[in-house]
C-alpha cells in the first residue's frame, strides 16, 4: 500500500547542449497523499505572486498519475518564462513520471496513492532568449525528472556513499578549500 512510501526526496541534474542555458535541476517529493507529502502537497495548491504552480498536464484533460504539482524555484517575471514552465518544462515532467510508471520505477497500483512536489529551476536567461532551445529544455528536464525519480525510489545516494565521498567530492558552486565557485 502508499503508506510504504511514506516521504522519499530525489534530485538530479542535467545540463545543457552546447551551452544552451537550458540545464535542469529538480528536486522531488514523492509520498503518500495520506502522509506529509499529501499534506504538503496540498498546502501548495494555493497560488503566491510570482511563483505559480501548476500540475503536471501530458495534455489538456490528461494530468498524470501520480498526481505532481510544480513549483518553480525563481519568481516568475515574465509571460516567456510561464510559457516554457508550461510547455516543454510541463510536457516533459509528465511525460517522465508516466514513463516511470510505465517502466516500474514508480509502483502502478500506487499511482492514485502517491503524490509528486517537484521544484523546477529554469534559469531566467532562458525566457529572455526568444532562440532558447526549447527541444533541450524538454530533454533536460525529462532526464533530470527520470533519473530524480530512480533516486528517490531507491533511496540514492545512501548514506554509505555520503560518507564514502565526504571529503572528494565538493559542491560545484563553492569549494570550501578556496571559497570560489568551481565554475
Amino acid at each position: 500500500m502508499s503508506d510504504l512510501i511514506g516521504f522519499r526526496t530525489g534530485e538530479a541534474t542535467v545540463f545543457s547542449s552546447a551551452d544552451q542555458g537550458t540545464d535542469a535541476m529538480l528536486e522531488i517529493l514523492i509520498g503518500s497523499i495520506n502522509g506529509p507529502a499529501g499534506h504538503a502537497f496540498a498546502n501548495l495548491m494555493g497560488q503566491t505572486e510570482g511563483h505559480t504552480r501548476m500540475f503536471a498536464m501530458r495534455a489538456c484533460n490528461q494530468q498524470v498519475r501520480p498526481a505532481t504539482l510544480m513549483v518553480p524555484k525563481v519568481t516568475i517575471k515574465s509571460t516567456a518564462y510561464v510559457n516554457l514552465l508550461g510547455g516543454p518544462v510541463q510536457s516533459a515532467i509528465a511525460d517522465a513520471v508516466l514513463d516511470s510508471v510505465i517502466e516500474g520505477v514508480i509502483p502502478a497500483d500506487l499511482a492514485n496513492d502517491l503524490c509528486l512536489i517537484v521544484m523546477v529551476w529554469i534559469a531566467p536567461d532562458c525566457a529572455a532568449n526568444p532562440d532558447v532551445d526549447r527541444k533541450d529544455l524538454y530533454r533536460t528536464n525529462y532526464e533530470a525528472m527520470k533519473l530524480a525519480l530512480v533516486r528517490a525510489m531507491g533511496n540514492s545516494p545512501s548514506i554509505e556513499e555520503l560518507i564514502a565521498n565526504r571529503h572528494t567530492i565538493a559542491h560545484e558552486m563553492y569549494d570550501p578549500e578556496t571559497g570560489e565557485s568551481q565554475w
